[in-house]
């Protein structure tokens, strides 16, 4: 069921057609691709992965893929739904090598006592909460409220659209629209602090 006035008018549209709308970043066109194809690619990224949290982050990675590339969408090599579906495919088998990566580690590696190293590792954390935090707040205050109460409060997309009083076509747009500016914003370099520099000598 379509959740709102936009989205139903997208819903006579072909998959091509709303890929070219989001390829000149219409979101209600992402939104719309989701509603048609999130299922289908968590069932697929399940199967694959046999994690239900590691489905949905593959799923929300191939979706931002689908909207960072979708101005390079050939609808004469192939559907749509099969490019989507590639896409959700890969990313899958991403996190699969990943976490055979992860748990093929040396013991000794994962066991390393802590100490000077961890007091690093937790100031690269500090700094790194600190970037994320520095990004949402360049975010619209709608998207931003949006992935704090999702990330943050936990909350799903369909809880909400109904603590927001939003249909859930409106709660997806946003979500995905912020977390798209969300990793631009991350992949910029961090601006350099100015160096300090020491008063010129008056003797």
């Amino acid at each position: 069921m379509r959740t709102s006035e936009v989205t139903r008018e997208l819903a006579h549209l072909s998959d091509e057609a709303v890929v070219a709308l989001m390829a000149r970043s219409h979101d209600v066109a992402l939104a719309e691709l989701y509603d048609r194809f999130g299922r289908v690619a968590w069932g697929l990224a399940l199967r694959v992965l046999r994690d239900e949290a590691l489905a949905e982050d593959a799923v929300q990675e191939a979706f931002l893929t689908a909207w960072r590339t979708a101005s390079r969408f050939v609808p004469e090599r192939g559907s749509a739904r099969n490019w989507l579906l590639t896409l959700v495919h890969r990313r899958a088998v991403d996190l699969v090598r990943r976490e055979e990566r992860r748990r093929a580690e040396p013991l000794e590696a994962a066991a390393e006592p802590a100490g000077a190293k961890g007091a690093d590792d937790d100031a690269l954390l500090r700094l790194e909460r600190e970037r994320v935090q520095g990004a949402l707040a360049q975010l619209p205050d709608q998207q931003r409220e949006a992935l704090e109460l999702a990330y943050y409060g936990g909350f799903s997309q369909s809880e909400l659209a109904e603590r927001l009083g939003q249909p859930l076509g409106t709660i997806k747009s946003r979500m995905f629209s912020g977390l798209a500016r969300l990793h631009e914003l991350l992949r910029e370099p961090a601006p350099e602090r100015e160096p300090w520099r020491t008063r010129p000598s008056t003797s």
